[in-house]
């Protein structure tokens, strides 16, 4: 077990080479199981869910091979249609292997996915929109058991809510199946236009993606190729905040402003200057940030729930009052007991919370209760006074490559730590 260890109160200052998308390279990884011949991903993130999607690619027949920031796919024949309970466990979005191994095999079994404990995320979606598609389930023993007696087939399809899993799993399945599939409702994520464009890459025949109704067109067989994931937009908005937050200026490389069109008019309202570049994205902040007066996460193109606690950490340190809205999960606020614990002043009522913001933070000990959350905890860190420790951290690691490295590299007194196991008997 790990922590981060980190000396507040040091502005950031510097440029930062953004990392490929968490959120794009996992979806992008079960769809290679479906080409035949090598799939190369470029600007692939090393992230232990990524390495969890290449063990669950390794598991069901694939090869994987991981270069630096390049993994490359060859699945000749499927070993496995089953995906076990302790693999799925490993990341939140295994999920989306539903539809890329049906796809591939007629015939998939696989358990509930893991990852952080976000509340219910029901698959009801996905299963309602693959059953239109001619799949069949029934569950035995905590394990989802699906086939397809007919083989999968075109359908129109509504979805209840814009899932962005749903989504994913609606595009694995229906580009090898038999005729025209018709998404209503989807999702509109920018991730969603880069899975698109892989499988686009591959031979895949899908258009309207980025709107609320994707078409796809089945094909019989999809062929590998050379695509480069997307930059991340939420580790992005990250280090934007991390400057923000400590009053620093950072330049982005590697990305532009338009994955992120959704976030950066919240920073410019808190008092934030950006000057975006065709490949860079310059940050100046304020010596004190400004509150907003209401953020309400929604789907896309809406402010992102996965952005809620970055910024709830930064605005902890503005001048006003904020009210924030979560609209998209249940127990997004995990994190908000340990930034009272440094000192933020915030009132949680059902999906609000009220952020009064407060001259100073003060360091102390926290854990990670998520992903975001986690990073939340860490930015808080960087801005505080005093030292803060960061417990749980495997959590940060699903989503951002050495955080601590990356904010070093622009000033920040940050270091990672071993954490000495405790209670261990000793003969």
């Amino acid at each position: 077990m790990q922590k981060l260890v980190i000396d507040g109160g040091v502005p950031l200052e510097g440029e930062i080479f953004l990392h490929g998308a968490k959120n794009s390279a996992l979806p992008i990884l079960a769809a290679a199981l479906l080409c035949n011949g090598e799939t190369t991903l470029e600007n692939c993130p090393r992230l232990t869910d990524v390495f969890a999607a290449c063990r669950i690619l390794t598991h069901l027949g694939g090869r994987c091979t991981i270069q630096e920031h390049t993994v490359t796919v060859q699945v000749r024949a499927l070993r496995s249609d089953t995906i076990p309970e302790a693999l799925m466990q490993e990341m939140r979005s295994s999920i989306i292997f539903l539809g890329a191994v049906l796809g591939r095999a007629g015939t998939c079994h696989v358990s509930y996915p893991g990852g952080c404990e976000l509340g219910p995320r029901p698959i009801d979606m996905h299963l309602e929109a693959l059953r239109q598609m001619g799949a069949r389930f029934s569950v035995c023993g905590g394990q989802l058991d699906c086939t397809v007696p007919d083989g999968l087939h075109g359908a129109v399809i509504h979805l209840p809510f814009p899932s962005v899993g749903a989504t994913e799993n609606v595009l694995l399945a229906a580009v090898l199946a038999k005729g025209e599939t018709v998404l209503h409702n989807a999702a509109r994520e920018p991730e969603i236009c880069d899975l698109a464009a892989f499988l686009r890459k591959c031979g895949a025949k899908i258009s309207g993606e980025g709107e609320s109704t994707i078409r796809i067109e089945g094909t019989e067989r999809l062929h590998g190729c050379v695509h480069a994931i997307m930059p991340d937009r939420i580790a992005g908005i990250t280090y934007l905040g991390a400057a923000a937050i400590t009053g620093g200026t950072l330049c982005l490389k590697g990305t532009d402003a338009q994955p992120m069109e959704n976030m950066l008019p919240t920073l410019e309202q808190m008092g934030c200057r950006l000057y975006p570049e065709p490949d860079r994205l310059h940050l100046l902040a304020p010596r004190r940030l400004r509150a907003v007066p209401f953020l309400r996460t929604m789907p896309h193109p809406g402010f992102p729930t996965d952005a809620q606690a970055i910024f709830m950490a930064m605005l902890s340190l503005a001048d006003g009052v904020s009210v924030l809205e979560e609209n998209i999960f249940e127990n997004r606020y995990r994190h908000v007991d340990a930034l009272v614990k440094m000192g933020a002043r915030i009132h949680v009522s059902g999906r609000t919370a009220v952020v009064a913001g407060v001259r100073a933070l003060s360091g102390a000990a926290v854990s990670a209760t998520d992903l975001r959350g986690g990073a939340a905890m860490v930015l808080a860190g960087l801005a505080a006074q005093g030292r803060t420790e960061v417990r749980q951290i495997s959590h940060i690691d699903r989503g951002y490559e050495t955080m601590e490295l990356v904010l070093r590299s622009v000033g920040a007194q940050i270091v990672r730590k071993d954490v000495p196991s405790e209670g261990l008997l000793r003969i």
